[in-house]
């Protein structure tokens, strides 16, 4: 079975990432407290209040026949069986260190998965307003406060890539990768929205050393792969999802091939 993904479900989550990313932009504004999981990551108030509401919003105004994979629910030893359906990933604030800092790479990140696919994936940015969206429909984007547009990413330039890494995470494996490439230029940024800029056509190549879980990666995912991208494996395979731990190996992301 293809899950019939219509402009009514797009609309449904893009309008509940807005909504959480109002609960986030409520706690941002606060004078918020930093607690830390047991896996050494940072947690706020925002986190839990996002999730909270878009678990609800799933199970009450969408659908409760898909398990739902949240982030802080996860953390709190809450995982369902996946196994052999599609279910979804939230991520309700990824990017907590640059919210943490009053920076504005942060997103709320919504993803849909089937058969180890992500078949919907909305990344809202609360800090600006933007929000890029991807299905098998194509990709599409608001920012700036622009109308809707479809979005591609750009074939590799012949002559260098720009490359996008992590603020947060870069590692010297990341560097030793990219010496494989002429790089062009290199731009820094944090949360899903690098591949965002893969998207659209602002960078070439996101390669990631280090852990990173699926929720972390689904929605972005998304949006790039409508957007004629693909995110792989460093074997070259392609990044699933419903891994029986829903960590994700190192991956490189990547644009459309080159002409």
């Amino acid at each position: 079975m293809t899950l019939n993904i219509g402009l009514g479900l797009i609309k449904q989550v893009r309008e509940l990432a807005v909504l959480a990313g109002h609960e986030v932009m409520e706690v941002y504004n606060s004078d918020f407290t930093v607690d830390t999981k047991d896996d050494a990551s940072p947690v706020t108030e925002a986190d839990r209040r996002a999730e909270a509401l878009i678990t609800k919003a799933i199970r009450n105004d969408i659908t409760d026949a898909f398990p739902i994979v949240g982030e802080e629910a996860f953390s709190e030893g809450i995982i369902p069986d996946v196994a052999g359906q599609p279910f979804w990933l939230l991520d309700p604030l990824d990017g907590t260190k640059e919210f943490v800092k009053r920076g504005k790479d942060f997103t709320v990140n919504i993803a849909l998965i089937e058969i180890g696919i992500p078949v919907l994936g909305v990344v809202h940015v609360p800090a600006t307003g933007d929000t890029y969206w991807g299905s098998r429909m194509g990709s599409f984007a608001t920012t700036g406060g622009s109308a809707e547009r479809q979005i591609f990413c750009r074939p590799q330039p012949s002559d260098g890539v720009v490359a996008i890494v992590s603020k947060s995470h870069r590692t010297p494996e990341v560097d030793e990768y990219l010496k494989q490439f002429t790089v062009s230029k290199e731009i820094s940024a944090g949360s899903s929205l690098k591949f965002c800029r893969v998207a659209t056509g602002n960078a070439d190549i996101y390669p990631r050393m280090g852990r990173t879980m699926e929720w972390d990666t689904a929605a972005g995912h998304a949006v790039l792969k409508y957007a004629g991208g693909k995110v792989n494996t460093l074997e070259n395979q392609n990044l699933f999802y419903g891994k029986p731990d829903f960590e994700n190996p190192d991956f490189v992301a990547l644009g459309a091939d080159p002409l």
